[in-house]
């Protein structure tokens, strides 16, 4: 008889849901939330990142925005890269990390908040939260799955 191998399986808690499956929860859901806080107080926010240590604490990670464009906008494809590169950097520190950003999404005729987080152990989730402006901030749908592939622990 052999014996399967552990490496990979994530300890679990009382209520059946992984350690790894909690961290990637709080990490995607801090960011959310930030991003959410950030619209209704500034009106907008540029990608940003959350990190989760190994001791158990989460930081907000920016990058610096490049020169505006002669319209005056800024490159957030850059600054998505350059995080994803400043994650990926220090990624041996973090047991999971989440990616914010504030998207299009023109199936909904709507802008959006992108989140995606990933676990050092490999597995990934995403999500999205519709929002439109409304008279006093703005109005937040449900949030919605979606898909994304690794982006930090990849060689």
């Amino acid at each position: 008889m052999s014996e399967k191998p552990t490496q990979n399986a994530a300890p679990s808690d009382a209520a059946g849901e992984s350690v790894q499956d909690r961290e990637l929860r709080e990490t995607l859901g801090t960011g959310l939330g930030t991003a959410q806080e950030h619209l209704q107080q500034n009106g907008g926010f540029f990608p940003f990142g959350i990190t989760l240590s190994d001791d158990g604490e989460l930081r907000i990670v920016m990058v610096t925005p490049g020169e505006p464009d002669e319209d005056g906008h800024i490159d957030a494809g850059q600054m998505l890269a350059d995080l994803h590169e400043l994650l990926r950097q220090g990624r041996d520190e973090f047991r999971a990390v989440a990616i914010v950003s504030d998207v299009s999404l023109p199936e909904h005729g709507s802008d959006g908040i992108h989140g995606a987080a990933e676990h050092r152990d490999g597995e990934v989730r995403a999500a999205i939260i519709p929002y439109s402006p409304a008279a006093e901030g703005f109005i937040f749908a449900a949030m919605e799955p979606d898909t994304h592939e690794p982006s930090v622990w990849v060689d």
